[in-house]
């Protein structure tokens, strides 16, 4: 078996890098006997594999080749067939159960056992042993080719070595002198054996011969020995030696890595009294400045912000744990908590002085400013705060409670020096406002009022150069006078109040800078203080908004288009802003003026009483509502607020039209259509002068009234100016209408030619012009001298009577034909009689 397992190993497994561990000869259980070989295999490479190969002689019969191979780990079961008793057979559990009988028991035993040791060291999922004794799968492997894989360990695998070339070429020398090596291994195993014996006793047989060069041997060990333990010895005391040094040198590292530690120590140290130093020590200067630095000079305001900012540094700088406990920096600390606090207290009081003289400033007062009607300028009081700024917010940072007694200082002569300001601006606003009239009488019209309002030159040169207390004892006196009416009340005037509206709006919306860029960055607080610092702007705008709206109602329209500028732009800028809230609520005010405004002129429409004795003409709202049309599209052109004009302008001409019916209904004087046709025409004008797009249903309302109005004046005034022949043809169209023929009426008794012929001949041509003249004296006495409609009318007159004539002429043409019966006049004589008529007067 030996020399067959060397040839499958050389043939089959080296090439493929295979290990044969174990063989056994076999053939199937059951069939012919084919014998073929069992064969137990590792791969030389890892990870290791383990494989039982099937292997068979060729047909021809001269060499070996591999058949099938299954892997170890798909075996699952092993069944020797029995225990205890020596049988040959034995199945193997693959895919399927393979059934094998062994040449003999001992071969089939050596290869269960290598099977088993290769499941025991390779495999993780183990092999089941059946019907195999349990000392076969210990140590009970025979010798031989199973001593292989004894032990179990991988060391035992790797003995085995491959022959070289020489010991191949004596071995195959070997057995070709025994012809029986191949055919009867186990003699020629035996052979080996006793040759080897042989050669065994020749060796010691040699070895014992050489007995003195054994001794010599000993002898030179011996000696070795001795050297050996005299190296040891001199190795000893070096050891010593070194151990030694090996202390001092321990010493010395020790000593170093304290000298390291303190180095280190040293530098940390160094940095921290460097970090206090750079960051908590404050210079002579800026000491120095803190304490007696001037604080009305530029320079010396700017050391002293220097030395503020260099104090907060060092007061704020984040120490280390541990730096509070030094003495040194507790020292610093007390240090700058003094110096604040006594710069604070400076700081302070210079700036509580600057606020008291600035709260008492006399040196730009409004009396410098008439001509121009502005508040005085503050730009060098602003100057001279804006430097202090920045040490306003130290103080803010540092001393909150300074900082808010400082500012309450700040509003309360502040709130002193603007009241005064504001309470002067506005007085001398309110004479401008009233003014004197180009007669020097000082009268002033308010609209819609009855009263008088009266004054003088001398008494307004009073209000603007008496005391505070004086102003406001005689503006009081102005409010509480009368009114005159409106026909007092001249474009100039008019303007003159746009003009100083704008003026006091514009004064107020353009407020000293120093009070709409203050240091402070909260607007909640900034809005607070100019809430008290400007508290008397509203009640001051509201007092002049009321005199102006008691000067004249239609001043609302000017203030109404000023303040909504004024509040759309201070919007625009800041919606939430104190100027835009302030602002806001004088526009509520001027907003409800300016409705009141038009409430009254629909009220004095509801009021108008007409004299029974003279004709009515225009009414007085009619041309009221021009005057107000014309002055509030020159007011309100582009302005913001156009949409409130125009609810105006619905309001006012309704009530206009309403309470033109109402007065024509009411005229005795005057005819209906007349009033309603001169009022209307008049309306009509105004609307198609003004286009207001608004009142284009208005305008056209207006025009259609009055083309209705005018027609029926003319019929009702013309009537039937030939009385007897009107009456005639009226008798002529009920009988037609009853069914007669036209050609034959003549034959009735009542119409017949002759009948006609006696009702023409009392109209001549005379007596139509003197009717006519009458006429026309009739309707002057009706139509008023400001519209001028009276040649309207009569044009119209003409050409109803014309039409009236041509009817006449119509029905003699139908009702007579061929009687050669004419008017005593013709059409041309009509219009000789019209135009020299309306010439004549």
């Amino acid at each position: 078996m030996t020399a067959i397992k060397h040839a499958l190993q050389r043939d089959i497994f080296t090439p493929n890098d295979e290990r044969l561990l174990s063989i056994v000869n076999v053939c199937k259980a059951g069939k012919k006997k084919k014998n073929c070989f069992l064969c137990a295999t590792v791969t030389t490479e890892r990870p290791v594999q383990v494989k039982v190969v099937k292997v068979k002689k060729s047909d021809k019969g001269d060499f070996y080749k591999r058949q099938m191979a299954w892997e170890l780990r798909d075996l699952t079961e092993v069944d020797a067939k029995d225990a205890n008793k020596e049988n040959p057979e034995f199945d193997l559990h693959f895919e399927k159960v393979y059934r094998w009988v062994a040449s003999s028991t001992a071969e089939k035993n050596s290869f269960i056992s290598c099977i088993w040791k290769l499941n025991q060291r390779y495999l993780r999922k183990k092999v089941e042993f059946v019907n195999v004794s349990p000392q076969l799968l210990e140590e009970s492997v025979p010798s031989g080719e199973s001593q292989i894989v004894a032990g179990g360990d991988e060391d035992a695998l790797d003995d085995y070595q491959e022959l070289n070339a020489r010991e191949e070429q004596d071995i195959e020398s070997m057995m070709e002198v025994c012809e029986y090596a191949i055919s009867n291994a186990e003699a020629f195993a035996e052979k080996l054996s006793r040759e080897l014996q042989v050669l065994d006793g020749a060796n010691i047989q040699s070895i014992m011969a050489s007995e003195k060069q054994v001794n010599i041997l000993m002898q030179l060990l011996d000696q070795a020995l001795a050297e050996v333990d005299n190296i040891e010895g001199k190795l000893l005391s070096y050891e010593e030696m070194l151990q030694s040094v090996k202390e001092q040198m321990d010493q010395i590292s020790q000593s170093n890595r304290l000298i390291q530690i303190s180095n280190t120590n040293n530098g940390k140290l160094l940095d921290e009294i460097q970090f206090l130093v750079n960051y908590m020590d404050l210079s002579k200067g800026h000491i120095k400045a803190l304490q007696e630095g001037d604080l009305s000079s530029p320079k010396g305001i700017e050391a002293c912000i220097n030395a503020s900012e260099a104090l907060s540094q060092c007061m704020n700088v984040a120490l280390k744990p541990g730096h509070e406990k030094l003495m040194a920096v507790k020292q610093q600390q007390h240090l700058f908590s003094e110096l604040r606090d006594a710069f604070a207290r400076r700081l302070t009081n210079h700036l509580n002085n600057v606020f008291v003289h600035q709260g008492h400033d006399q040196s730009s007062t409004l009396s410098q400013h008439t001509a121009e009607l502005t508040l005085p300028k503050h730009s060098p009081l602003h100057r001279d705060l804006l430097r202090y700024a920045k040490l306003m917010e130290w103080l803010k940072n540092t001393q909150r409670e300074k900082y808010e007694g400082l500012s309450r200082t700040y509003v309360d002569y502040m709130t002193r020096l603007y009241e005064r300001e504001i309470k002067d601006f506005f007085e001398v606003a309110k004479i401008k406002m009233a003014g004197t009239s180009k007669d020097g009488k000082g009268k002033f019209g308010l609209h819609g009022s009855s009263g008088k309002l009266t004054g003088s030159t001398s008494s307004l040169n009073k209000l603007a150069v008496s005391s505070s207390n004086s102003r406001r004892s005689q503006s009081s006196s102005l409010l509480d006078m009368g009114n005159m009416s409106a026909s007092d009340l001249d474009v100039a005037d008019r303007t003159r109040f746009d003009k100083n509206v704008d003026d006091s709006d514009g004064a107020v919306h353009s407020r000293p800078p120093s009070e709409q860029r203050h240091s402070i960055s909260e607007k909640d607080m900034v809005r607070m203080m100019m809430n008290k610092i400007f508290q008397s702007i509203e009640t001051e705008l509201n007092s002049l908004i009321a005199l102006g709206d008691k000067i004249d109602s239609f001043n609302s329209l000017y203030m109404l288009v000023k303040m909504s500028h004024h509040v759309w732009t201070a919007e625009n800028v800041d919606p939430a802003s104190y100027l835009s809230t302030t602002l806001g609520n004088v526009l509520v005010t001027v907003k409800r003026n300016f409705d009141k405004c038009i409430s009254g002129q629909i009220r004095q429409m509801e009021e108008v009483k007409i004299s029974k004795k003279s004709k009515v003409g225009l009414l007085p709202f009619v041309t009221g509502f021009e005057e107000f049309a014309k002055l509030a599209e020159a007011i309100f052109r582009n302005a913001e607020r156009r949409g409130d004009l125009d609810k105006a302008y619905i309001k006012l001409i309704r009530a206009v039209f309403n309470n033109v019916e109402k007065v024509a209904n009411e005229s005795q004087k005057t005819p209906r259509d007349v009033v309603m046709m001169e009022n209307f025409h008049h309306i009509f004008s105004t609307l198609s002068s003004l286009k207001i797009s608004c009142l284009e249903a208005e305008r056209k309302e207006a025009k259609q009234k009055y083309t209705e109005h005018l027609q029926s004046y003319v019929i009702n005034s013309l009537g039937q100016p030939l009385e007897k022949l009107n009456h005639f043809f009226e008798g002529v169209e009920a009988r037609v209408a009853q069914g007669v023929r036209e050609e034959e009426v003549s034959y009735q008794l009542a119409f017949n030619k002759q009948e006609l012929r006696k009702v023409i001949k009392e109209y001549p041509g005379k007596e139509v012009k003197k009717g006519l003249d009458n006429l026309y004296k009739k309707v002057d006495k009706h139509l008023c001298e400001e519209e001028n409609l009276l040649q309207v009318v009569w044009h119209s007159m003409q050409d109803e009577f014309i039409r009236q004539y041509k009817h006449f002429e119509g029905l003699i043409n139908r009702c007579y034909p061929g009687s050669g019966i004419t008017m005593e006049f013709t059409i041309q004589d009509m219009l000789e009689y019209f135009s020299s008529i309306a010439q004549s007067h």
